[in-house]
């Protein structure tokens, strides 16, 4: 008990500091159960209840919303309610909160910088590879997208959480802008150089900018170039002693690079999270790294061609690229719930990785489909033919087997460590210290984090 208490106490701390963590961020607003009338479903006065916190309104919410409803109306002896709680963060914060007061929900959606924290947290969670055994439900890591379970796969290869909502980087790029200077879109970050300023010469102010700067040039950079981002396989064998490899070479000269064509308007840094995004929805730049969850947003908001290609990666490096890894969110069954209710939450996580329910979730909010049986389902009914674009990120989260330094990034109070390499690289951009010391400062804070993590368990 000493130990969980620690545990929620740290966990309380990430949430205050926790940003959205790669992933489409899910708008505050309402209180609506999903941002929809979720109280309009009825079922069975005897149905048993079913708890389901989630981080979504407006479209996702009732995306999310009509699924729920779906599982309701497909049997009568349980009912699951979808409950609305705020942020991501709101929804981390709620969840420990709840436990501590043994109040808490029977499913709760965790965004991927939390994994590592709520991972380590033995006796807060039901793992979900065993809930599905003891219901003799079918369950195995490989019905899932590879670098979707990978992300949420203990060392022992099995899935503690439900993956749900998964996106990965991608380049967007003005079709009109690249025809012509009569340019593909670059594959590799050299060509994104040698693309970003042709497009500048052709009158366009700069070549591209980067959304979510700390999870697409840290975290998905080492994973698609197979750079090791931390010891002990990015943390998945270890939580004492793991330490931050992000000062070295690779890393190092990607960002002296980005650094020396912001000089030569190649490159313009627009701040973190999406923040750049106005900058190629209003034509100032020709390309932009951001989630393949931005498509819809930038599918509204632009006013020209646009297509989406692959991460560039660095072009002689043996194993680039390899893979993404995901963010977005997992779902987590919470622990201390009453008996009768595991049978029923099982039924449901089973139900949200059907073939008909990924296909419905990926199709509508421009998520990847996590389970294989989606992107059969997707391709099946032609989804992939007519959307090319959507199948960019499968490809990409399913490029190569994942190797352990790319299987994702387990470590402890993430958002913290996030904060401080955007620190890093903004005074990088703003021309106040090189790559290397910014990234050796970073490097040592982001390690004090890990040891004081790590001193709770």
């Amino acid at each position: 008990m000493r130990r969980a208490q620690a545990i929620a106490a740290g966990f309380a701390v990430m949430a205050l500091l926790a940003g959205c963590g790669g992933a489409a961020a899910p708008a505050s607003g309402g209180t609506t159960a999903s941002g929809a009338a979720a109280a309009t479903t009825t079922g069975s006065s005897s149905a048993i209840p079913i708890t389901f916190w989630d981080a979504y309104t407006g479209p996702l919410g009732a995306d999310l919303q009509h699924l729920v409803d779906e599982f309701n109306s497909s049997q009568t002896q349980y009912q699951v309610k979808a409950v609305y709680k705020g942020t991501y963060p709101q929804v981390l914060a709620d969840t420990i909160a709840a436990y501590r007061s043994h109040q808490a929900p029977d499913i709760t959606m965790i965004f991927d910088v939390g994994t590592a924290t709520m991972m380590d947290s033995q006796g807060v969670y039901e793992p979900v590879y065993k809930l599905m055994a003891q219901n003799n439900i079918p369950f195995a890591t490989s019905d899932f997208v590879g670098a979707a379970a990978s992300y949420y796969e203990t060392a022992a290869d099995h899935l503690d959480s439900l993956p749900f909502a998964s996106s990965t980087p991608v380049l967007y790029y003005n079709k009109a802008m690249l025809a012509k200077i009569n340019a593909q879109p670059p594959a590799t970050w050299s060509q994104m150089g040698s693309v970003g300023a042709a497009l500048v010469k052709s009158g366009v102010k700069n070549g591209f900018t980067i959304g979510w700067p700390d999870w697409t040039q840290f975290e998905q950079y080492a994973v698609w170039n197979a750079y090791p981002y931390a010891t002990d396989d990015n943390g998945y064998t270890a939580v004492k002693g793991v330490q931050l490899l992000i000062n070295t070479k690779p890393f190092v000269d990607h960002i002296n690079q980005l650094a020396q064509w912001q000089k030569s308007g190649v490159f313009i840094y627009g701040g973190r999270e999406s923040t750049p995004e106005p900058l190629f929805l209003s034509g100032k730049v020709g390309m932009y790294i951001d989630s393949s969850a931005s498509y819809a947003a930038i599918a509204k908001g632009a006013k020209f061609a646009f297509g989406e290609a692959p991460l560039p990666y660095q072009n002689g490096d043996a194993n680039a690229p390899q893979n993404t890894v995901v963010g977005g969110n997992s779902l987590w069954v919470m622990a201390g719930e009453p008996a009768d209710v595991y049978p029923g939450v099982a039924r449901f996580l089973q139900f949200l990785m059907s073939g008909p329910s990924q296909a419905y979730w990926a199709a509508n909010t421009g998520y990847v489909p996590i389970s294989t049986a989606g992107v059969t389902a997707l391709t099946n009914q032609g989804f992939y033919a007519k959307n090319p674009y959507a199948m960019v990120a499968v490809k990409e989260l399913t490029d190569k087997p994942a190797l352990p330094t790319t299987r994702g990034i387990r470590l402890g109070d993430l958002s913290q460590i996030r904060d401080i390499e955007n620190a890093a690289i903004t005074a990088v951009f703003a021309n106040k210290e090189s790559a290397q010391q910014a990234l050796d400062k970073a490097e040592q804070q982001g390690n004090a984090v890990l040891a004081k993590f790590a001193s709770s368990y």
